[in-house]
């Protein structure tokens, strides 16, 4: 067997170690003696490194117009397109999810870097009418300075990208600090990008684990906006260590997403969208439907129909063609999903589907858990209100739409919700009256594209959205200017 590879982290356009001798493994969680790589445990002076050369680079990145930043980022979704095959193979390496959801989260990644990039040929500012005679105003955005991305697991390529393409064409450097269990996506972004001409310290990669990376990030004077995709406590704490410090953060936190079918839903429609939503990725979604609520009238057929297609699902490792579903990422994520499931069976719930961790060949190898569903759920049981991130979904009874939307509305979190029903009044109202950022009708949980506003409210996200232009609101600062243009 080869040797594993070892990959170094990017800082100030140099690949290095950094200072410590320590190296990360990063281990297939379909084959757990499978190791994809090794990447440098680094330490606070190594980030120190990179947020320093984050701050030398932009004074030039910062003078480059927006066309010619546009430009570097069209060329970096180019690379990515060109290199898709590779890079979703090492993905689903890495991560576990299935090289269909792989090969699509690579060219949604392109999309976010050339969308961005035509984003460059866009107006920056207005001019503004003003009082006084023979003066002109104008408002204007330029950008903060040193960007710190921190970034997740579940989306490994594509959360970065939505990141780094919005911070970088609008003139701001980035420093990128993906998670331990997944780095090596997040290198071939950094790694497209170089190939892609950005001047060294633009893009930065810093890798390890523990918070005293993270504080010395947040904490460093030279950082000007902290953005961060995770779990709802840790965003929390994010924004309490930024706090006093006058720094932009922007945290896109977790979910508790539910899929309503009413009384009128197709119902084959309605069982599609329930297993795709639930268990795509293996439930690792923070837009993942984690909760049904169903009308009485509906409820027996539907959750006939989902039963059915979640236990046609075929379940393995994610390098294989055939699979609908891999494993979790981790050990700890798995003893998490199992944890949900004996808590739902000792609240009452009643087990309908799945819930076991598989056995045999190949299952022993990883870290693969059936798709589960219960049933008989009420809206306090943990299953209702706390976020899984795992293949395991929630089913409730509401005698009616009212009631649906109060279930809807019933979490600390507000990211995204959906409705299946064939009635234009009901549409409209669920629209209005859900308390989350992201709504569907007849659509999934999941799926938003990368020109639309993104983010959630209540516990599930700060003020400031991802994607589309609402996303330059965040990387970007205004500046206004009146100018008397006196006698020459």
């Amino acid at each position: 067997m080869s040797e594993t590879e070892k990959y170094l982290a990017w800082i100030g356009g140099t690949l290095t170690a950094g200072a410590s001798e320590d190296w990360m493994e990063d281990r297939n969680p379909a084959d757990v003696g499978d190791v994809v790589a090794l990447f440098p445990a680094m330490q606070r002076s190594d980030v120190e490194n990179a947020v320093n050369a984050a701050a030398r680079a932009f004074p030039a990145w910062r003078a480059a117009d927006w066309v010619k930043r546009g430009e570097f980022l069209k060329r970096t979704a180019q690379l990515l397109r060109e290199r898709a095959e590779s890079i979703a193979r090492d993905l689903a390496r890495e991560m576990g999810k299935t090289l269909r959801e792989a090969r699509t989260e690579v060219v949604k990644a392109a999309d976010f870097f050339e969308y961005y990039g035509s984003l460059g040929r866009l107006p920056v500012g207005n001019l503004l009418p003003d009082a006084r005679a023979g003066v002109t105003t104008i408002s204007t955005r330029e950008p903060l300075g040193v960007v710190v991305a921190i970034t997740p697991w579940n989306d490994p390529l594509l959360t970065p990208a939505r990141k780094l393409a919005p911070a970088l064409v609008a003139g701001n450097t980035v420093i990128l600090k993906p998670s331990s269990l997944t780095p090596l996506s997040a290198w071939h972004l950094i790694k497209a990008l170089h190939d892609a001409g950005v001047s060294d310290g633009v893009a930065n990669l810093v890798t390890g684990s523990g918070s005293s990376l993270v504080e010395t990030l947040v904490g460093h004077p030279e950082v000007r906006a902290v953005t961060f995709t995770g779990s709802t406590e840790v965003g929390l704490q994010l924004q309490k260590m930024a706090a006093g410090r006058n720094i932009r953060v922007q945290t896109e936190m977790g979910g508790k997403n539910a899929l309503v079918v009413l009384r009128d839903a197709n119902l084959d429609l309605a069982a599609d969208l329930a297993v795709t939503g639930a268990f795509a990725q293996a439930g690792q979604r923070c837009t993942a439907t984690s909760r049904i609520i169903v009308e009485d009238a509906v409820h027996d057929p539907f959750l006939e129909k989902m039963a059915e297609r979640t236990k046609a699902m075929r379940i393995g490792p994610g390098l294989d063609e055939r699979t609908d579903m891999g494993p979790v990422v981790d050990q700890g994520q798995l003893d998490t999903v199992l944890e949900f499931v004996e808590g739902a069976c000792r609240e009452g719930a009643s087990l309908a589907v799945g819930g076991r961790r598989l056995t045999g060949e190949p299952y022993d190898r990883g870290y693969f858990v059936e798709p589960t569903i219960f049933t008989d759920v009420q809206p306090s049981m943990t299953i209702a209100q706390k976020e899984v991130f795992g293949p395991v979904v929630a089913v409730m009874r509401v005698g009616s739409f009212d009631e649906a939307v109060e279930v809807v509305n019933g979490t600390r979190y507000g990211l995204s919700a959906s409705v299946v029903t064939r009635s234009l009044e009901s549409a409209h109202r669920f629209a209005a009256e859900v308390d989350v950022g992201c709504v569907g009708v007849n659509v999934p949980t999941a799926g938003w594209d990368v020109h639309i506003s993104f983010g959630g409210f209540k516990d599930s996200g700060s003020a400031f959205r991802e994607q589309g232009l609402e996303a330059l609101q965040f990387y970007t600062r205004v500046k206004s200017v009146a100018m008397q243009v006196m006698g020459i």
